[in-house]
C-alpha cells in the first residue's frame, strides 16, 4: 500500500486554490493553498500538513482538500519552509518538531478571516507536528484549534530513522535522501553560500543529512538530539483536545511499538487506531463511485465532523 497509494493515479477535482503567504518570521514567508467556502468564517477549516519533502500537491493532501470542501469544511493546505517550489522564500530549513508555523497559520486566519474552528491533519512528518502542536499548546493558547488527527506520524523519530536504514528499506531511504539533497541544491541557488552543499556527495542516509544540515542549522547537539527532542511522544500526554492517531502494523518504517506507550495510550483525550494493514500513509480500501477508498482521509474529515 505504501508504494501504491504513492504511485498510483488518482483523479482530483478541485476548485482553483488562493495562494497565500503567511509571514511567519520576519524574513521566512510560508506557502499554504486555501480553497474556501463562500462564507468562510462560518465553516469550520482543515489544516493539513505533509510528510517529509512533501508538499500541498500530494495526493493525500489534495484528497483530504476534496473531501473536506464536500462536507463543508475550508481547506488550507500548508507547505512547510522550501516545500513545493518555495526555496527561495526564506533562506532557513525546516524539521520535524517545527510546530511555529502551524500555530501562526490558525493564528492569522482566526484574526483576518475570522476562523474560529480548526483541526489540523498531518501525514508522517505532518502528523508528528500535528501531536506536537496538540501537545504543546493548551485550549486558551490556541481556542480555535478543536481537534488533531495525524496518519502514519513519526512519532519516536530515532526508532523510524533507525528503521529506515534498514536494508529492505533502502528505496525508501535513497529516495528521501535524493530529494533531500536536491532540494538543498535549489536552496543554494536561491540563497549562494548558505549552505555547504560540498558535503552532499558524501551523503548515502537521512541520518547523515540530519547531522550534517537539520541538526546543527537548528541548534541541536546531533542528529539523536534532534530526533529525541523534536519527538511528539515527550509531549503527547500534554494534549488536551480531541487527537486521532492512525497507523498500521506493516508501515516499513515506521515502527508500532511506541503507539502502544502509556504516554499515548493512557490519554483519554486520544484515539489511537492500529491496523494490520496500511503500509505507510496508505489505508487504501475498496472503492466504488461514490468512495475512493482512502480510509484514512474518511476517518480524518468523519473525526473533524465530529470535533468541528
Amino acid at each position: 500500500m505504501t508504494v501504491w497509494c504513492w504511485a498510483a493515479r488518482r483523479e482530483i477535482t478541485l476548485p482553483t486554490p488562493e495562494a497565500r503567504l503567511f509571514q511567519v518570521t520576519p524574513e521566512t514567508q510560508v506557502l499554504a493553498r486555501c480553497y474556501w467556502q463562500a462564507e468562510r468564517k462560518n465553516h469550520p477549516t482543515l489544516l493539513a500538513l505533509h510528510g517529509l519533502e512533501g508538499s500541498s500537491e500530494a495526493h493525500y493532501m489534495r484528497g483530504l482538500a476534496g473531501k473536506a470542501l464536500e462536507a463543508g469544511f475550508n481547506a488550507v493546505l500548508l507547505n512547510q519552509r522550501n516545500c513545493g517550489g518555495t526555496e527561495s522564500l526564506g533562506p532557513g530549513l525546516y524539521h520535524s518538531g517545527l510546530i511555529d508555523d502551524a500555530a501562526f497559520v490558525i493564528g492569522e486566519i482566526g484574526a483576518t478571516d475570522g476562523v474560529d474552528r480548526v483541526v489540523v491533519a498531518g501525514y508522517s512528518l505532518g502528523g508528528n507536528l500535528a501531536l506536537r502542536l496538540a501537545g504543546t499548546h493548551t485550549p486558551a493558547d490556541l481556542p480555535s484549534l478543536k481537534a488533531v488527527c495525524a496518519v502514519s506520524p513519526v512519532l519516536e523519530l530515532e526508532a523510524c530513522v533507525r528503521a529506515l536504514e534498514r536494508g529492505s528499506n533502502f528505496a525508501y531511504q535513497w529516495n528521501f535522501v535524493r530529494n533531500l539533497k536536491a532540494r538543498m541544491r535549489r536552496k543554494n541557488d536561491c540563497f549562494p553560500g548558505r549552505f555547504d552543499v560540498s558535503r552532499l556527495g558524501g551523503i548515502r542516509t537521512v541520518r547523515q543529512f540530519d547531522a550534517a544540515y537539520t541538526a546543527p542549522f537548528f541548534g541541536f547537539a546531533s542528529a539523536e538530539d534532534y530526533y529525541h527532542r523534536a519527538a511528539a511522544l515527550r509531549v503527547v500526554e500534554h494534549i488536551r483536545i480531541p487527537a486521532l492517531v492512525i497507523t498500521a502494523e506493516d508501515d516499513p518504517f515506521v515502527p508500532v511499538e511506541p503507539f502502544r506507550d502509556p504516554k499515548l495510550t493512557g490519554n483519554p483525550n486520544i484515539t489511537v487506531v492500529v491496523t494490520k494493514h496500511g503500509g505507510h500513509c496508505g489505508f487504501l480500501g475498496d472503492n466504488d463511485a461514490a468512495d475512493d477508498g482512502y480510509w484514512a482521509e474518511n476517518s480524518i474529515i468523519a473525526f473533524a465532523r465530529e470535533r468541528a
